[in-house]
């Protein structure tokens, strides 16, 4: 249905505690299981193939897919070297241009893995607002935005990364070709 209606779909795992048993200390869920379930997330999204199977669904995976972006070289390692567990499988180092990463990983070096692994024609401005570990002002000199803005400070994307970040991606995302009219 989503794919009739060209959709825009947004991949953010919550509510760890219903699926896993542990106990949430030190705010395990937020920090550690959501990524965790994102990532997992886009291991079968990928393998099988639902960017291409579902073309006009434009997905975004929440908080850059950080995990996933770091586990990359895992996955093709099992690939390759198990291809018997992998039968019908997608090769894990193929891109797609109808998914999308938000930026909300809070760590500059997490947003140039992304960059280098997704490009940045694939990465949306993320805001996690209202969830509670957005880029929060009670944590000093944090506001939206600071990671990508750090990025331009490091040489990581350009003035123009930044404004294709924060604009033209975003509605590329949401409106996929229906887009050009509203920019």
């Amino acid at each position: 249905m989503a794919n009739e209606l060209n959709l825009a779909v947004e991949i953010h795992p919550y509510n760890a505690e219903e699926i896993i048993q542990l106990e949430d200390r030190f705010w395990r869920f937020h920090l550690i299981w959501m990524c965790a379930q994102t990532a997992d997330t886009w291991h079968f999204f990928s393998l099988l193939d639902f960017p291409n199977r579902f073309p006009n669904v434009r997905t975004c995976f929440a908080h850059g897919n950080q995990f996933g972006q770091m586990g990359l070289g895992r996955r093709v390692q099992g690939f390759k070297g198990r291809p018997d567990l992998f039968k019908g499988a997608r090769n894990p180092e193929d891109t797609f241009t109808n998914v999308y990463f938000d930026t909300l990983v809070h760590d500059v070096l997490s947003f140039e893995l992304m960059v280098k692994r997704s490009g940045v024609s694939q990465i949306v401005a993320g805001l996690d607002d209202p969830y509670p570990l957005g880029e929060m002002e009670s944590v000093d000199g944090s506001y939206p935005g600071k990671v990508i803005d750090e990025a331009v400070k490091a040489n990581i994307i350009s003035d123009n990364d930044r404004n294709l970040i924060w604009n033209t991606n975003v509605l590329d995302w949401l409106y996929g070709n229906q887009s050009e009219t509203l920019k």
